[in-house]
């Protein structure tokens, strides 16, 4: 699965669109980085358990966005975005991945070349 940010793919003809596609989390601090966040606020610095959740929710959100691209019959995600929105004044964090689904194939092994092996994406099943 690739996924970019971008609104084409170079080497790649969009072949079809199946849509927006979304991975949600929706994650609660726990006691301890609430604590350690309220500590490390006064001495400043990193907030290292709130780091570590973010990047763990951002992952998450990320493959839940792959696996519901894939079964669509995607193989690729376009206009790839995260939007994070806090809650619960400040005890949780929902992100959600977006983008839009597509079917994508390489132009003449263009792709290949530029981009390596491992992001060739195997051809889309158009349903």
């Amino acid at each position: 699965m690739i996924i970019v940010t971008t609104n084409e793919l170079p080497g790649y003809r969009v072949e079809h669109v199946f849509g927006e596609c979304f991975g949600l989390t929706v994650r609660s601090r726990h006691l301890g980085s609430n604590i350690g966040a309220g500590l490390k606020s006064l001495a400043g610095g990193e907030l290292r358990g709130i780091t570590t959740l973010l990047h763990e929710c951002r992952q998450e959100a990320l493959s839940r966005l792959a696996a519901e691209a894939q079964s669509r019959g995607a193989n690729a995600v376009l206009a790839f975005r995260f939007e994070t929105t806090e809650y619960a004044g400040g005890g949780g964090v929902e992100v959600c991945a977006y983008g839009t689904a597509a079917g994508v194939r390489a132009l003449d092994g263009q792709a290949q070349s530029q981009a390596g092996a491992q992001a060739q994406p195997a051809p889309f099943q158009q349903q």
